[in-house]
This record gives C-alpha cells, structure tokens and sequence, in this order.
C-alpha cells in the first residue's frame, strides 16, 4: 500500500467516524446548538446550498466505502484456515482486480479533469464503465469525447457508459 493510499484510507476513516459521531449525537444537543445560532443571527436568512460537486463526493465516498468493505471481507477470508489454497489463490486474484480498477478509476478521473476541466467519478464493473461527470456541459460530443478517452486506457473493448449530474 502507498503513502496516498493511506493518507486516503485515514482521511476517510476520520471523516466515516465524525459522521457518525455526529449522526449518533443525542437530539438536545442539537437542539441547544441551533438555538444558540438562533439567538446571535437575529433573523439573517441562512441559505445552504449543496455544490454538484458534493454528488460526486458522495460517489466517491460511497464507493470507496463500499470497496473497503469487499476488501476486508475477502482479506478475512483469506487468512481463514478453513479456507483451500485454490480459494485463496482465487480471492487473492479479485482483491489485485478490485486494487487494480481503483487505480484505474483514479487514473479515468483525473485524466478526464486535465483534459475537459470536469469534475468525474468513474466505476469499473467487470467490462463496463460508469462515468458520471458533474460541472461540465451536457452535450453528447462531449459524452463521445469522454467515452473515447475512457476506451484509451483499455486494450479489450469496453461498455461506457457517461452520465451528466444536473
């Protein structure tokens, strides 16, 4: 594993674990908080407002989550005893297949970003791609633009498909 690797493992870890903190707080000291931003605001509008590029966040991080969990279940199995050599040599193919399309999706996102300036999140399941692209034009030039870049990195043919975030 390298440093960013960890540096990402550890930042998401930080992040998963204030989530929670903050899902689990208890109700009153919510309550207390917002009444105290109540009291200092004196009737100021506060408007939120979600950026796209937080959908694409929520993406990554999901997937992300996702990932992680499969790699730690397939780790626990493969350091079972009960386990044969043929299944281990069978799961240890998948967790370099997952390790190897993570760094694949990295590598689709941040060429898309250089090259058309939008922010993507890219999924690789077996010989299709799912790339869903936020901050950027709907057109389907583009889209074929994406495809074809995508279609780059790989030496068999590949299903792509491009989704635009409204």
């Amino acid at each position: 594993m390298n440093k960013k690797n960890l540096w990402f493992l550890t930042l998401f870890s930080l992040v998963l674990v204030l989530s929670i903190y903050y899902v689990t707080m208890p109700n009153d000291l919510l309550a207390a908080s917002t009444s105290r931003q109540t009291k200092t605001e004196k009737k100021e509008d506060i408007n939120v407002s979600v950026e796209e590029s937080d959908a694409i966040s929520a993406l990554k991080v999901e997937n992300s989550s996702k990932t992680n969990d499969t790699l730690e279940e397939l780790q626990d199995k493969l350091t079972n005893k009960d386990t044969t050599t043929e299944e281990k040599n069978t799961i240890y193919e998948k967790i370099k297949t997952i390790q190897a399309n993570s760094g694949t999706e990295e590598s689709i996102e941040k060429k898309i970003k250089s090259t058309y300036k939008c922010e993507t999140f890219a999924k690789i399941e077996d010989s299709s791609i799912k790339v869903v692209v936020d901050k950027c034009e709907n057109s389907k030039s583009l889209a074929n633009n994406i495809m074809r870049t995508v279609q780059e990195e790989f030496d068999k043919k590949m299903y792509i498909s491009v989704q635009f975030q409204s």
